[in-house]
């Protein structure tokens, strides 16, 4: 979708998008019967994000649609309310122009900006596959312009908030893509496509450089599938000079059938989007290079595809990691846990960070929790979880902090390695965040985001349709903007 700016309303064909605080309606002269009228019917009552429409005979049948801003506090904290509505009512409508105007409404530039933003990100679809599509199905909508911003919001939008789209886009194009179209090596051909001109400087890792590094965990999921493991490395250095960079690690298994652990068959086709955390990181990199941030960041993705065949590891197997401590395997389902832990370590060795964030669609026990609604954190460090929390209300990507404790720690001692990839069924998502934990070196401020419930939604919500959300991006790159700019 294309956006523009504008201090008055063009000309020409295009729907009208009006603001409506509460239950204030714009004034249309002798029009405004008939519109009460017909917004009564349609029981608009100016709810943050509701609609209703109206066509205005005498301008040539225009489309008009009014979008609540709710009735209590200021107009633009539902400014992406107001652009998701937008996008989703106008979509497919036959409307390929809307026009929304702001004038005398209270938004500054960054909530007009955030008006784009949420349009952009509501537009996105991946109808790559789709040949059949009538035309009804067919997205009409093009252009959006913003009428009687604040001054600045056109450079708000370019500047930071449509590098933020390009990156929550690259994330939803990685996770809704067929694993036989995204694996190890395509997902590393795909980001180096969609980082190119940007300054990412980028590394890979084969099998054979991880061999000799000692990466048995890892290693250890990817030895069923004829596809090769990749460790991608991803450098933006927008700071200082030599400064200790912040790493961000993602969870890559571009496929995850749970190895000879097997997972039912019924809705296996969705572990498709078990690569998440690494999507999330490799989208929240274009970001972060994209608007130029001040910043040094490293992000890596742990790559690999989890198959059963006849050189896949077993229950009961024993691998060594890179840290030098031994694994005991007891479920090859719990397998995003082998590889992060492998690429935790090497981040230590090779980046030497202060600070790690990882992010991973790791446990089914996260969803029992937590349902749709916040991503699991668990964190070493108070002051990390406090800046992660802010970050995830600023940018919707909410988090809910659990627990780290001895006593879960001791669930996953095995009687015959240093540790067991996994603990009982109770507080699952717990034991998983300790195991990492045990790969965490001593003074580094660590913090595990387990977004398996949030990577993927059934349901439409304002800033993304069905399928995959790009959650993840916007968290990170706000934590950059908050914390590692300053």
């Amino acid at each position: 979708m294309q956006i523009s700016f504008a201090e008055t309303r063009p000309t020409g064909d295009y729907a009208l998008v009006i603001p409506a605080m509460g239950g204030n309606r714009p004034a249309l002269g002798d029009r405004s019967a008939a519109l009460d009228g017909a917004l009564r019917r349609q029981r608009f009552d100016g709810e943050a994000g509701g609609t209703a429409e109206h066509y205005l005979d005498d301008d040539g049948g225009r489309r008009l649609l009014l979008v609540g801003l709710g009735a209590l506090g200021k107009p633009a904290d539902s400014a992406e309310k107001l652009g998701g509505a937008i996008a989703a009512k106008l979509l497919t409508s036959g409307e390929t122009h809307a026009v929304v105007d702001l004038t005398g409404l209270d938004f500054d530039a960054d909530s007009a900006a955030r008006v784009a933003l949420a349009a952009v990100l509501r537009a996105w679809r991946h109808d790559r596959y789709r040949t059949k599509l009538k035309d009804k199905q067919k997205p009409t909508l093009a252009t959006l312009t913003i009428v009687g911003a604040a001054a600045g919001a056109e450079t708000r939008w370019t500047e930071r908030w449509a590098p933020v789209a390009g990156g929550v886009e690259l994330t939803r194009e990685l996770v809704a893509e067929p694993a036989n179209i995204i694996y190890p090596e395509s997902f590393v051909a795909r980001c180096r496509a969609a980082m190119a001109g940007l300054g990412i400087d980028i590394e890979v890792l084969g099998e054979a450089e991880m061999a000799k590094l000692g990466m048995g965990a890892l290693l250890g999921v990817s030895q069923g599938s004829v596809r090769d493991a990749q460790l991608l490395v991803m450098r933006w250095n927008g700071g200082e000079p030599g400064a200790t960079p912040l790493c961000l690690i993602g969870k890559g298994v571009t496929f995850d059938t749970g190895g000879i652990s097997i997972k039912p068959a019924a809705g296996m086709e969705s572990m498709k989007w078990d690569m998440g955390g690494a999507g999330a990181v490799a989208g929240a990199m274009k970001a972060i290079a994209g608007r130029k941030a001040k910043a040094n960041v490293v992000g890596i993705c742990g790559l690999v595809e989890n198959m059963p065949d006849g050189n896949a590891q077993r229950p009961g197997d024993v691998v060594t990691s890179m840290s030098g401590q031994t694994i005991e395997v007891i479920n090859t389902d719990a397998e995003g846990r082998l590889v992060l832990c492998d690429a935790i370590t090497w981040a230590q060795a090779k980046v030497k960070p202060t600070t790690i964030i990882d992010l991973a669609t790791l446990t089914g026990a996260m969803v029992v929790a937590l349902g749709h609604e916040y991503g699991g954190m668990f964190a070493n460090d108070e002051g990390l979880a406090t800046q992660l929390t802010a970050a995830g209300k600023a940018s919707g990507d909410a988090l809910w902090r659990l627990p780290l404790g001895e006593a879960y720690d001791r669930l996953i001692d095995s009687p015959i390695a240093d540790v067991k990839n996994v603990g009982p069924r109770e507080g699952g998502s717990i034991t998983a965040a300790m195991f990492l934990s045990r790969f965490v070196d001593e003074g580094v401020k660590w913090a595990h985001l387990d977004i398996a419930g949030m990577a993927w939604s059934d349901k439409p919500a304002t800033t993304y349709d069905k399928g995959a959300t790009g959650y993840g991006v916007r968290l990170l790159d706000q934590y950059v903007a908050d914390v590692c700019e300053q």
